[in-house]
């Protein structure tokens, strides 16, 4: 099965977006999937449904940490390459769905129960978010073989 596949059975099976991204490439970066699903279980919807920064966006950035971070802050060309390939991501993937902020991609603000509620009647998790998980794991895929 292909990251993107796998991604998306992962949130199809109702696991948040960030830990559908992060997991599918914990193998690849020498993480357990269950601490990886761990690690991003409080950034879904937003961060923990504050419809704040997107979790296949924060999912994303978390799979660029664990592959290309820093572990001192006296390694300023490390700092300096992580915030670029940081900075890069979030703008390809704003580039292709207009936002990285979870309340401007859905629509509605889900950190409200009049949003979540109008984001469930809508089924937006099922048909926004799936392509939002898709295009984090293909930029990712994309930028980690370059």
């Amino acid at each position: 099965m292909c990251k993107k596949e796998e991604a998306l059975s992962m949130f199809n099976g109702g696991l948040n977006c960030a830990q559908a991204v992060l997991a599918s490439f914990a193998d690849e970066l020498g993480l357990d999937k269950e601490k990886a699903l761990m690690i991003g279980s409080g950034f879904g919807a937003g961060m923990g449904r504050m419809a704040l920064t997107c979790g296949a966006v924060t999912g994303a950035l978390m799979v660029l940490g664990l592959k290309y971070g820093y572990t001192s802050g006296e390694n300023r060309q490390a700092k300096d390459r992580s915030y670029g390939l940081i900075k890069d991501f979030i703008l390809e993937f704003s580039k292709q769905n207009g936002s990285i902020v979870c309340r401007d991609l859905l629509g509605c603000d889900v950190s409200t129960p009049e949003g979540l509620v109008f984001a469930q009647e809508k089924g937006l998790f099922h048909t926004l978010c799936p392509e939002y998980v898709r295009s984090s794991v293909a930029i990712l895929e994309e930028m980690l073989t370059r």
